[in-house]
């Protein structure tokens, strides 16, 4: 970071905060693949910074919209967003910091019973999507409102990444014939639209030392919870605890099974599009495997 952006940055925390934060100290953080992240220290005042040189703003202001919506959900703790802007050509956002650890079975027990209150937020307009575009990872997520979940996934998320790799040059066998069969797939099927983190994999989740779950790096929107509980379990799954807690909370209905595999193709398609490699074919797997219940 040099002295240019770390003026800037000092700045906007001082103007943020109404205290002066120019002669801080800070440390780098590590942890993600987008973002340069650092503590920044000064006195007993602490804050959490992500950097980016390459990122437009847009993508920190849309986090900062996210954190503080779940923020003011009073659910489940988030880092509360201080400030964000850009300073000398980089994009930041300055985050409260907390000092976080893994979780035991009772952390995780909790997490469930929070994330279905969470769940329980619904939208104001009643309709699926968000009031902007934001990012999965690096990725543009365009987050138009419609009235049918059917629709929104078909056109805002599935759709969207079919198109994506396309524009890569690479063409998924029977995407179309996917998407056209989104209507028998979701049949009877007509979710609330929850407040949802949207990418709640185990790597955004952390708790406090008196065991408080926190949940960072949001891409969030308006939609079916079952999208957030199928991505627990994409990268390998939470503890049993969290999911006994979550269902006594918040039953899920009968076909989340399948509807599961179904959401988290989402998130597969998107890593093809980021990283490529093996991801190409498990996707087409998915999408294999998902016709068959057609």
């Amino acid at each position: 970071m040099n002295a240019a952006v770390r003026r800037g940055i000092g700045t906007a925390i001082g103007q943020a905060t109404g205290e002066a934060f120019d002669d801080f100290t800070s440390t780098p953080a590590g942890g993600g693949c987008i973002n340069e992240t650092f503590h920044l220290h000064l006195g007993p005042r602490s804050y959490f910074l992500k950097l980016n040189s390459s990122a437009p703003l847009s993508m920190f202001e849309a986090e900062r919209d996210a954190l503080q919506a779940i923020a003011d959900s009073k659910t489940i703790l988030v880092p509360r967003p201080v400030t964000c802007g850009e300073s000398s050509g980089a994009s930041f956002l300055v985050l409260e910091f907390l000092n976080l650890r893994r979780g035991t079975d009772s952390a995780y027990r909790k997490l469930g019973e929070q994330l279905a209150a969470m769940h329980r937020q619904s939208s104001p307009t009643g309709q699926h999507g968000w009031t902007r575009s934001n990012f999965i990872g690096s990725t543009p997520q365009p987050n138009t409102w419609h009235q049918e979940w059917v629709t929104f996934w078909r056109e805002e998320r599935l759709g969207h990444q079919f198109r994506l790799a396309a524009s890569d040059g690479h063409h998924f066998k029977n995407a179309d014939r996917l998407l056209d069969g989104l209507d028998a797939l979701l049949a009877g099927h007509q979710p609330v639209p929850s407040l949802l983190h949207g990418d709640l994999w185990g790597g955004n989740i952390a708790f406090t030392d008196d065991d408080t779950p926190v949940i960072y790096d949001p891409a969030s929107y308006y939609g079916d919870r079952e999208t957030d509980l199928a991505m627990t379990r994409l990268f390998g799954s939470l503890p049993p605890v969290f999911y006994e807690a979550y269902h006594a909370a918040y039953p899920l209905p009968d076909g989340y099974q399948v509807r599961r595999e179904f959401y988290n193709l989402y998130h597969v398609l998107n890593h093809a599009h980021l990283f490529g490699g093996h991801y190409h074919g498990q996707a087409q797997a998915m999408i294999n495997d998902l016709l068959r219940h057609l």
